[in-house]
């Protein structure tokens, strides 16, 4: 549907509830004010002009929207000549609250707080000539009219400011989610093409001098960009699978139960990798730790295919400590650590979720040759 149509739809609406609420506070107030005098023996009955009054306070309110001040001005006229011709007090200052409300929501604090004042004055003015006639008692039984128009300024206030917060709040949740799904779908393109780039080097390398070693090298790079798109869908996924209260739910499948594929796909890629698991994995490991142990080793890997040579080898030791997770991914490669290797966006990112969690990733060349990446994630922190 078209934003225009909408915005009109909204505006309808918009406009026939105001319509409503005006034809409301009329019949509530003609009807209230004409049973009110009964209590208020020293109050004029309501009469034709009287209710003619609160028939212009309540239709102002049809346009409270587009002009509040305009609207808050007409209905503390009629509100005021109401109440200075003697007319019962009651519903027919609902309107006046409506008005103060509409100010308050839609301008700044201190502009509506000089408006609802004067209004509240200018609306309260009956109560001076009351001072002459009956004494400062008179106003003691006025006060408590005053202080209930106070009211809907204190919820037009509030209210929009708590909307307002919770309209950034859910932004910052839908921006933290977009950028949760944008990493994954880094670190899930990054491993693969890495993967792929050198299975494809491999293949041109052999192609021409022994065939059947290029032909298992392009199998390696099927099998690798089918692994790549089938977890880059279930990362996508996220934006297609409804709305659910448990957002673990919707997050990608990738564990650390599934380092074994990972494993084949680097050896495809001509890298050996070992893997060692110490410990027993917790049945109430959380996910999104979860999550976070399998990128962190996959973008290691990923990082010692790129940097550490021919002919290099990885270990990757997972431990299930009492509190802890340990990640230790470390290579014997051959080169010297390149500056796109120690300072590249790889290792930011995993520092970023380990951080994210609560835990802490270093990595750094080791003192006997090769490279070490070593990360400390707390095993139930967040959601499990």
């Amino acid at each position: 549907m078209p934003p225009s149509l909408i915005g009109m739809r909204k505006s309808t609406r918009s406009l026939l509830f105001d319509v409503l609420l005006a034809l409301l506070l009329m019949v509530i107030g003609l009807i209230g004010s004409y049973f009110a005098v009964r209590g208020q023996s020293d109050r004029l009955p309501l009469d034709a002009l009287g209710g003619a009054l609160i028939v212009v306070a309540a239709g102002a309110l049809v346009a409270r929207r587009r002009r509040p001040v305009v609207v808050l001005a007409i209905v503390t006229l009629a509100v005021s000549l109401y109440l200075l011709m003697g007319y019962p007090f009651g519903p027919a200052l609902f309107p006046a609250a409506v008005a103060m409300y509409a100010v308050a929501s839609r301008l700044p604090m201190r502009q509506s707080l000089i408006a609802c004042g004067v209004a509240l004055v200018v609306l309260f003015g009956h109560a001076y000539r009351l001072v002459f006639d009956q004494g400062l008692d008179s106003l003691v039984w006025t006060l408590p009219w005053a202080a209930w128009l106070l009211l809907p300024w204190a919820m037009g206030v509030t209210i929009p400011l708590v909307r307002a917060t919770r309209a950034e709040q859910r932004r910052e949740r839908i921006y933290g989610e977009r950028l949760r799904v944008a990493r994954e779908v880094h670190d899930v393109m990054a491993h693969g093409l890495a993967a792929i780039n050198m299975q494809a080097q491999v293949a041109l390398h052999v192609l021409e001098r022994r065939p059947e070693q290029a032909r298992l090298a392009l199998e390696a790079i099927h099998r690798s960009s089918r692994d790549a798109l089938d977890e880059l869908r279930g990362t996508l996924a996220v934006f297609r699978a409804p709305d659910s209260d448990d957002g673990d739910e919707r997050r990608p499948s990738a564990t650390l139960a599934q380092l074994d594929r990972l494993v084949s796909r680097m050896t495809g890629s001509g890298l050996s990798v070992r893997v060692e698991v110490a410990g027993e994995r917790p049945a109430d490991l959380a996910s999104n730790v979860d999550l976070a142990g399998y990128r962190i080793v996959q973008e290691a890997l990923t990082n010692v295919l790129r940097h550490a040579g021919q002919g290099a080898a990885a270990h990757v030791r997972v431990s299930y400590q009492p509190e802890t997770l340990e990640l230790r991914v470390t290579d014997n490669g051959s080169k010297k650590p390149t500056a796109s290797a120690t300072k590249g966006h790889g290792i930011t990112g995993m520092m970023e979720r380990a951080a994210g969690l609560g835990g802490t990733l270093s990595a750094g060349p080791r003192p006997e040759g090769g490279f070490e990446v070593v990360a400390r994630l707390p095993l139930r922190r967040g959601t499990g």
